[in-house]
């Protein structure tokens, strides 16, 4: 399975696209392959998947998907040119959700990260914990 939750091989799925051995063909995979690379620490990656790049994310990028640990992605809506997912991590103050709408661009037949819309949301109570242990968040890593 990859590490974005797709059933394929992570060098079918993401794997291949970081690598550059294929292009993204709709927003969504390169949106999951973006996850991926955050998960991986892959800098300079998530920089040259961007419309807007600039040099000095890539260590800022690594330093940030180095700190933390990085839990599941869920995709909750792909339409067109927009991507909603919630990508769960913890960091030294516990689970946190990042909660986005992004939107995304194609130049010269491959597709780009151009911005996203945050929400802010927090892991609920009820909610199966992110971590996988299959307990309710507040009876795990809520304690």
């Amino acid at each position: 399975m990859c590490i974005c939750g797709n059933e394929k091989k992570f060098i079918e799925c993401c794997g291949s696209i970081i690598e550059g051995k294929r292009k993204a063909l709709i927003p969504e995979e390169l949106m999951r392959s973006r996850y991926t690379a955050y998960v991986l620490g892959h800098g300079r990656y998530l920089v040259d998947s961007c419309v807007n790049r600039y040099e000095e994310d890539v260590r800022l990028i690594e330093e940030f998907s180095n700190s933390v640990q990085w839990f599941k992605l869920d995709v909750l809506n792909s339409f067109q040119n927009k991507v909603e997912f919630k990508a769960y991590y913890k960091d030294k103050d516990g689970i946190k959700v990042l909660h986005e709408k992004s939107s995304f661009v194609e130049e010269d037949g491959v597709w780009k990260y151009k911005d996203g819309e945050l929400y802010n949301s927090k892991v609920q109570r009820n909610e199966n914990c992110p971590c996988g242990s299959g307990k309710k968040f507040k009876k795990c890593c809520a304690l």
